[in-house]
């Protein structure tokens, strides 16, 4: 007898979202756990995020990714945030009950288990450089704290939004300059990207300086092949330089656990994208 109930329906929301791996990841997830779901893209600029996220409430979608340019914005429409969400004043994963939003932000926690289960980096009294203040930064900066770093530096174009993020955290570990002032700067032990730079064609705009022959390098940005920050790292000699492949399969797993109340494994997924 055949199940006549349609699948429960998921997406991605964001601007651009047509190169997202994303459907292929929840595909495997639900045929892993034996879950029935469909997970589709939507393309929203930011003047239609709100119709398009209420709109895939109405037509009855029960969970949505929020990925750039949304994320803050997605913090601000949900009626409700977990502690991780409000403390990063961003949401990049919404569980819709009923028309009414709830959102959650599982960027860090993915971005943490890549880096110590996944890549073996120890982070516990490290020199630690965030680049970027935008939403895909306020994600990480809580859980990164949490990994007690001896340093961690917000490091921004102008200096007015890192300052904001080292507000709403606190703590004495904080630090915030421009990209300009890293040049003045030893190397860094870990250096994460969480900038798009580069991804129109153009060099990083960073100092060479903050990179060093003992410096791991990651991008939160992901590809099939090296993405221009990872090519930049590599150039200045960095130990090690990776993009966010496992980022978005451990931050994706997270969110499947929210939705489905079961969490996947992800080490077939991160196997088939090379790092």
């Amino acid at each position: 007898m055949t199940n006549k109930t349609p699948p429960d329906r998921y997406a991605l929301v964001g601007h651009p979202v047509e190169h997202s791996r994303s459907p292929l990841i929840h595909t495997v997830f639900a045929r892993q756990t034996g879950q029935r779901l469909t997970y589709e893209l939507i393309d929203a600029e930011p003047a239609a995020f709100e119709t398009a996220v209420r709109g895939f409430g109405a037509a009855g979608g029960k969970g949505m990714n929020v990925t750039v340019p949304h994320k803050e914005a997605a913090f601000a429409l949900c009626s409700r945030s977990s502690d991780a969400a409000t403390a990063a004043g961003a949401v990049n994963t919404i569980s819709i009950t009923e028309g009414a939003l709830t959102g959650h932000n599982t960027d860090g926690i993915g971005l943490i288990r890549d880096l110590t289960v996944n890549l073996r980096q120890a982070l516990a009294g490290k020199r630690i450089v965030v680049l970027g203040a935008g939403g895909a930064a306020r994600g990480i900066i809580g859980p990164l704290l949490n990994e007690k770093p001896a340093e961690l530096t917000i490091a921004n174009r102008t200096k007015q939004r890192a300052e904001e993020i080292a507000a709403a955290f606190g703590g004495t570990v904080l630090v915030t300059r421009e990209f300009e002032e890293l040049a003045l700067v030893r190397p860094f032990d870990i250096v994460i990207n969480a900038t798009s730079a580069g991804l129109k064609g153009e060099p990083p705009p960073f100092p060479s300086a903050l990179v060093g022959p003992r410096s791991f390098c990651y991008d939160l940005v992901y590809g099939s092949s090296d993405t221009p920050f990872v090519t930049w790292a590599k150039a200045q000699s960095a130990a090690r330089a990776v993009h966010g492949w496992g980022m978005l399969v451990e931050q994706a797993a997270e969110s499947f656990a929210i939705w489905r109340g079961v969490r996947p494994d992800t080490k077939p997924l991160l196997k088939q994208v090379p790092r």
